[in-house]
């Protein structure tokens, strides 16, 4: 499972769930990758990703950004996603 398959295998092989926002309660469509790390447990070259809608981008960034997590924010490619071209 990947972090594109919020579904929990629940989708088949052919079948994805779309990327949803990763602010609690919210199921819209995510447009965001929010790329940020904790450096008191990762390595500085990893990147964990929070996916965001465009209502909940700004709340989510400075969510991290007040704890010191942010790291940068990123167009959610969505061809890419698929694994089609546009």
């Amino acid at each position: 499972m990947n972090i594109f398959d919020l579904a929990g295998g629940a989708a088949g092989p052919a079948e994805t769930a779309a990327p949803m926002c990763s602010r609690k309660a919210c199921r819209t469509g995510a447009a965001w990758q929010l790329l940020w790390n904790n450096p008191k447990i990762h390595s500085p070259e990893r990147r964990k990703v929070w996916l965001a809608c465009e209502e909940h981008r700004l709340w989510l960034e400075d969510y991290l950004q007040t704890r010191g997590l942010w790291k940068e924010t990123l167009p959610l490619d969505l061809a890419a996603v698929s694994g089609t071209d546009s």
